[in-house]
């Protein structure tokens, strides 16, 4: 069974003055652990590997050292040095309108919820010219504020953590994989006392109004 990092585990390892997570081949890393290793200036280094071979070295025998968030990252980076527009995710696309977008290489952006305080994020990656529903990512980190869904309907599955979500004064819990119906007009309270991702579907597409 493949080893799975989470947030947790890395804000544990922040508090111990850990900079260098060693973890084993193919060991499974979320986004949310990643995001905040990030922010601590922490890396993940794969047991087996020396210093030197870092970079450009191949596997080991044990599995791939290869992270394609950190490769997505740098070909974004490398782009906007270059003054060159870089998409906010990878995707690969079929003349029939089927879309595969790369989970792992989806960039946030501030999601305005009203209130400047709230750590809020979003990426849209099927959008009102695509389709009649629009989906993306969102995220929302210790966080709560209110939204009324005026002229749409929306459903979410759960990716990470948990949250509470009130409406009509009750309030009900909503954790990893589970999945919320919104309907049309409602005004919601979203509350997250941690770290939560979700997919997110909406109709129709527009929103944002």
């Amino acid at each position: 069974m493949k080893r799975l990092i989470c947030i947790d585990q890395v804000k544990e390892a922040a508090a111990a003055g850990i900079t260098e997570l060693q973890v084993e081949p193919n060991t499974l890393i979320t986004d949310a652990a990643r995001d905040y290793a990030r922010s601590k200036g922490m890396t993940f280094a794969e047991r087996g590997i020396v210093p030197a071979q870092r970079g450009c070295a191949k596997p080991s025998s044990g599995g791939s050292s290869v992270d394609k968030g950190v490769v997505a990252e740098i070909v974004r980076q490398v782009l906007l040095s270059r003054g060159q527009a870089a998409e906010p995710y990878i995707a690969e696309k079929d003349v029939s309108g089927l879309k595969v977008v790369r989970g792992h290489s989806v960039s946030y952006e501030v999601f305005d919820t009203g209130n400047p305080v709230t750590c809020v994020k979003y990426q849209e990656v099927v959008s009102k010219a695509e389709s009649h529903m629009s989906s993306g990512f969102l995220t929302i980190d210790h966080s709560s504020f209110t939204w009324t869904l005026s002229g749409y309907e929306e459903t979410d599955i759960i990716l990470e953590g948990s949250l509470s979500i009130t409406i009509d004064g009750k309030t009900y819990r909503a954790s990893q994989g589970d999945v919320l119906f919104i309907p049309k007009d409602s005004t919601v309270i979203w509350n997250a006392e941690d770290h939560v991702k979700l997919f997110y579907t909406t109709y129709p597409a527009d929103w944002a109004g």
